[in-house]
């Protein structure tokens, strides 16, 4: 996709540029041999003084556009640059290529007046090639009036979809960079520059930055050596042991955490330390000093894994980052491609991963609930849009580049992204095509993928009936193929990636038919398409992270929960105790995972403590040896995941204050944790085999009558849940806090 069309005259212009032997320069400058792609038409045409836009994904050799051209051009380059990590990163890089000190330099808020003072004597003494500079910084008069003593050879815009509101980074300060340059010298070139831009955010470019006729670059979107893999998001535990599992098996390879706030960040990182992964935090909160020392460790190799919030990592050149992964959905596929393209920048291995839920999607809303309407608006059409791709049963690469306005047009991606690893079994869809694009057309193409749907399925609503839309032919055209929602949001999904009706941004996702649709009504043809994933189990849970030890991603074996659940019932009726008392539901599900056949392994379940192993294990181990050897099943590797060391010392806490009759409230109080988080370490402690004596106190918090009640529903309870016993219990109007007291106290008098 070459950049030659929009100027006639351009070819003619290359002559100008010719006298640099650019190659020659190459070799000399950087010690390359050869040109990647699209870059040397690219540096003729911004050496020619022409207006360029460059499209390139991460990892094509953006910089070195306009970076080789700065070398080679009278005056210098101005390069404005949104983040103070990329301008130190790449003013580093380009010293250590070149033998002048001082040809590159960058201005920020980071400098004091000595160094400023520093940088302008440089610039001023002639040696100096390039200036990376803030838009904050361009902004200020005293810096305008200095760069107009200059001779400055053209400008580049890195990161340009940060002018755009409709880009996953928009930046206020970058709509004045126009106003400045013309301040400057309205005759400076300009070459704008970005790894993500959708067709509406490439127009909104050209607008604000004001291109004239500029030679336009677009490189494929397509990175061929990244994996990419939707992996279904639990309970926090499961997800925080599938991502150290993974990480200890890609042992020493470098890699990126994203989450959604700073507090995830910290506690990640801590548990990833606590089992032997190196690893640090990044995020705002933290001061520029310890962002600064995080940052170079990582990129020298002195941690593996940094666990960041979105600010961290763009343009960051570390081309040997193994492995990306993102602890919630992204804000935009824009935000999840250009984190993604941190991986595998070097052509070699780069595996990224999303960990998906829907709270997660509603965490993303609730962020957007106090900004203006138009940008809530936009917000929730790009979530929608992260949201469709997580869904999408098809090659992850056809969604994404059609994002994006490319076509891919390979029938898979040679199994590097989950759908063409698993692909899921496709349908055949010719009828509800048609009956899908004649609903859009006699609807005038004028609503939305949720009113279409409405339509199609005939149900009546105030909108419908204000429009009369019930009166169309095609009001519940569609409910004779008793197909439900999810049948039909996967089919307009991807009849929009076929290219057969399109989503329009602008007038906020109407949708539209193509020139294909059209023609398909006309004359219809066969297709196949896959439903999309439902992820009704993928429901997460709250960011805050804990380091238990339980939880297994690896699938539940049926047939074994059963046998242990009847084996708990039995040795539950030989000890006199409900069934609950022996061991958890969740240890047996642990259990019915991992297959511990040594009481060493029982030891490693979920809620099994030495004592407790030694007290009811030995039978439990014992049926599931019996039951691999019989059903000739292969255990995977034993994994154990570490807690956070800060967990251990909380259960000592706890424990002794009990034993010294402290009130539980000024024991949370102590700790600065919530009541409910404090019984909830209280369950573990005794679902491990340990005792907890709190008779001293319980009456404090239940009532005598209702303390005979909850021991008698838990005597006869075969799983000890509460929910049940609140639906049970439900006339005495006791909380949810007493039940989990009562529990606890019930269990250590029980099982302890």
């Amino acid at each position: 996709m070459g950049g030659f069309k929009e100027n006639k005259h351009f070819m003619t212009k290359v002559k100008k540029a010719a006298k640099v032997d650019l190659k020659k320069a190459l070799l000399e400058q950087f010690g390359f041999n050869k040109f990647k792609d699209e870059q040397e038409a690219i540096i003729l045409s911004i050496l020619n003084g022409k207006d360029t836009f460059v499209i390139m994904p991460t990892g094509g050799g953006k910089s070195l556009c306009y970076q080789l051209p700065a070398l080679v051009s009278e005056g210098i380059a101005i390069i404005v640059s949104p983040l103070i990590a990329l301008m130190k990163n790449q003013v580093d890089l380009l010293r250590s290529y070149s033998d002048v000190e001082n040809v590159a330099h960058f201005l920020n808020s980071s400098l004091n007046k000595g160094q400023i003072k520093k940088v302008r004597e440089d610039l001023l003494g002639g040696n100096t090639k390039m200036l990376y500079v803030a838009p904050e910084t361009l902004t200020k008069e005293e810096n305008v009036d200095f760069l107009k003593e200059l001779k400055i050879s053209f400008v580049a815009v890195d990161e340009a979809h940060c002018i755009s509101e409709w880009g996953h980074d928009f930046r206020p300060e970058y709509r004045k960079i126009r106003d400045i340059i013309n301040t400057i010298d309205p005759s400076l070139n300009i070459i704008a520059l970005t790894a993500t831009a959708t067709p509406k955010v490439q127009d909104d470019i050209k607008k604000n930055l004001g291109l004239i006729k500029p030679n336009v670059f677009v490189s494929s979107f397509n990175r061929s050596n990244l994996y990419y893999e939707i992996v279904p998001k639990g309970k926090k535990d499961q997800t925080v042991k599938h991502i150290v599992k993974f990480i200890q098996q890609n042992r020493n390879k470098s890699g990126i955490i994203y989450t959604l706030n700073r507090k995830t960040t910290e506690d990640l990182a801590e548990i990833l330390v606590a089992n032997g992964i190196s690893a640090v935090a990044y995020h705002a909160g933290l001061d520029s000093k310890t962002r600064a020392d995080r940052q170079d460790q990582f990129l020298m190799e002195k941690v593996d894994v940094i666990v960041a919030t979105i600010a961290f990592g763009m343009g960051i050149d570390k081309p040997d980052i193994r492995f990306v992964m993102h602890y919630n959905i992204p804000k935009s596929i824009e935000n999840y491609y250009q984190e993604t393209g941190r991986a595998g920048r070097d052509g070699l291995e780069g595996k990224c991963l999303l960990y998906f839920s829907y709270k997660d999607v509603q965490k993303l809303e609730h962020l957007m609930r106090d900004k203006p309407l138009t940008e809530r608006e936009m917000g929730g059409q790009l979530i929608s849009e992260t949201v469709a791709y997580a869904e999408s049963a098809i090659c992850r690469r056809k969604v994404l580049l059609h994002y994006f306005g490319e076509e891919y047009n390979v029938s898979s991606c040679n199994n590097m992204c989950d759908n063409c690893l698993h692909p899921k079994e496709k349908i055949e869809v010719k009828d509800t095509i048609f009956t899908a694009l004649e609903t859009i057309r006699q609807v005038k193409e004028m609503f939305g993928i949720d009113y279409v749907i409405n339509v199609l399925l005939g149900r009546m609503n105030t909108q419908i009936q204000a429009y009369k839309h019930d009166k169309l032919k095609c009001f519940s055209m569609g409910a004779h193929f008793q197909m439900d929602d999810h049948f039909w949001f996967s089919l307009l999904r991807q009849m929009m990636v076929e290219g057969l009706i399109r989503k329009d941004i602008e007038e906020y996702g109407l949708l539209k038919l193509t020139d294909k649709g059209k023609a398909f009504l006309k004359k219809p043809y066969s297709l196949k398409l896959s439903l999309n994933h439902k992820f009704e189990d993928a429901e997460g849970d709250d960011d805050e992270v804990s380091g238990g030890s339980g939880g297994n991603t690896a699938a539940l074996d049926p047939l074994l929960l059963q046998m242990l659940k009847d084996l708990r019932k039995q040795v539950a009726q030989q000890q006199n105790v409900p069934p609950f008392v022996v061991f958890l539901e969740n240890s047996l599900e642990d259990m019915a995972t991992g297959y511990p056949t040594t009481m060493k392994e029982m030891e490693n379940i979920a809620g099994v403590s030495k004592g407790k192993a030694l007290k009811y294990g030995r039978k439990f181990v014992e049926l599931i040896a019996k039951y691999v050897e019989e059903n000739e099943i292969e255990k995977v590797d034993e994994f154990v995941m570490k807690s956070v060391v800060n967990k251990g010392g909380l259960k000592v806490f706890i424990i002794q204050n009990i034993d010294k009759k402290i009130p539980l409230d000024t024991i949370a109080r102590m700790k600065e944790i919530q009541m409910l988080d404090l019984l909830q370490e209280m369950e573990t402690i005794v679902s491990s085999g340990t005792k907890l004596n709190i008779d001293y106190c319980i009456n404090d918090y239940v009532d005598e009558y209702d303390q005979e009640d909850i021991y008698d529903f838990f005597q006869s309870s075969e799983s000890g849940n509460i929910e049940e016993a609140v639906d049970v219990l439900k006339e005495n109007n006791i909380s949810q806090e007493q039940f989990r007291l009562m529990r606890i106290k019930f269990m250590s008098d029980y099982a302890n």
